[in-house]
């Protein structure tokens, strides 16, 4: 038996025109733990999705212990293991939902009229897919300008995928950014909330890694 636990080949996933994950190769042997990093919107999620069947290629291929993604998925699924974040995020009723799926009807309920809201469900898995969708659906609607509402560990970030996005498509409505504080996230406080401990686990399980990708 070879080595070889993961062997990737030119893999390629595309969105419509825009390219999420552009033919990464690699190979991982028995006994390393590899670390996927990258900035949000970089393709991550998609590649592991790619990897364990969920999502199909647009090209190329990959091997997971043996057996094509491709044309063995079954065998694939039974040969892992994959725990996705959202396994680890919310109760189980939220499960599969999309945002706007739980955000809506959860501000609905506090008061906000519902004609305030519209909804945006789409199959994006990263930041800059979700710009694609979202802004793309905000030109279509006539719409010329939106406030950008995102978590303050994360605005600066937000706002330069979407900037990108929208420049990508030869312009959009013009948008301005706004900070929204987040409770979990302090250097101070951190380890009193699961969400808190989660983001610190999640940087910690990247010093474990034995090869990181980039």
């Amino acid at each position: 038996m070879s080595d070889t636990v993961l062997d990737i080949q030119a893999l390629t996933r595309r969105f419509g025109t825009f390219t999420a994950v552009d033919a990464i190769t690699l190979a991982v042997n028995a006994g390393e733990v590899f670390g996927l990093l990258g900035s949000n919107g970089a393709g991550k999620t998609t590649t592991i999705k790619m990897l364990t069947t969920l999502l199909p290629p647009s090209s190329g291929e990959a091997r997971v212990a043996g057996f094509s993604i491709t044309s063995q998925a079954v065998d694939v699924r039974r040969a892992i293991g994959y725990v996705p974040q959202a396994l680890i995020s919310g109760t189980a009723g939220y499960y599969g939902l999309t945002e706007c799926d739980a955000a809506i009807p959860f501000a609905v309920r506090r008061g906000y009229p519902a004609q305030w809201f519209i909804p945006f469900p789409s199959s994006a898995l990263s930041t800059r897919e979700e710009a694609v969708v979202i802004l793309a659906e905000l030109r279509r609607r006539g719409v010329r300008s939106f406030l950008l509402v995102t978590s303050d560990f994360h605005t600066a970030r937000a706002r330069r995928i979407f900037l990108a996005a929208g420049r990508a498509m030869a312009g959009g409505p013009a948008m301005r950014t706004v900070a929204a504080p987040d409770q979990f996230f302090r250097p101070d406080s951190w380890w009193r909330s699961r969400e808190g401990q989660k983001t610190v686990f999640f940087e910690w399980s990247k010093t474990v890694a034995t090869a990181l990708g980039i």
